[in-house]
Order: C-alpha cells, then structure tokens, then sequence
C-alpha cells in the first residue's frame, strides 16, 4: 500500500468518525451533482437527523480508495455511525422493515 493510498484511507477514517452521517455523494448539499445525491438528501431531509456529505466526483484516488474499502462501485456510499449502509436503495429495504429509525435513533442519543 501507498504511503498515499493510506493518507487517504485514514482521511476517509476520520471523516467517518466526525459525523454521525456520512454521504459520498457527487456534489455538496449545496451544488448536488447526480440524482441520486438529491435523492439521498431528500431521502435524510425526511427524518431530520443532521448528516454530511462529501463531494468525491473530482477526487478519483479518493472515490477509488472508497471503492476499496466498501467493495461498493457506486456512489452515493452511506455511512452511519460508522458503518457502511450502501445508498439509498438499501436504505429503503430498511425503512421498510422498520430497521432504519431504531438504527437514527440509537445512532443520535450516544452523545
């Protein structure tokens, strides 16, 4: 492994740690890229938990290190607290099945 292929990998780490939520997106909130950022928004916006997201599009040693280390060729790449979820289309099956409020709200009350 690359001396930066691990700087980047301990950024990734770091950004993870820092937010509850986590997007990989094409985009910022503010300038969203692709639709399935916006959907991904959108579909946040709805529970009214605070997430982030980071914009890969113009970083593809990021994006790829990325890809690495979820085996998930895609993006946008959801993390919440901490783990890996896949995007929205996951996200979905678990609010389905009732999996994904417990999951916001235990996430939200570790302080």
């Amino acid at each position: 492994m690359s001396s930066s292929t691990q700087s980047l990998q301990e950024e990734i780490q770091n950004e993870i740690k820092a937010h509850k939520i986590l997007v990989y997106s094409k985009g910022t909130k503010t300038e969203p890229r692709c639709g399935f950022t916006v959907e991904t928004m959108q579909f946040f916006d709805r529970y009214g938990y605070p997430y982030e997201l980071v914009d890969v599009l113009e970083n593809p040693e990021k994006r790829q290190a990325l890809t690495e280390m979820t085996n998930w060729p895609t993006l946008p790449k959801v993390f919440i607290n901490g783990q890996f979820y896949g995007d929205t289309d996951i996200l979905d099956e678990m609010a389905a099945k009732g999996e994904l409020e417990p999951l916001l709200k235990t996430t939200f009350e570790k302080a």
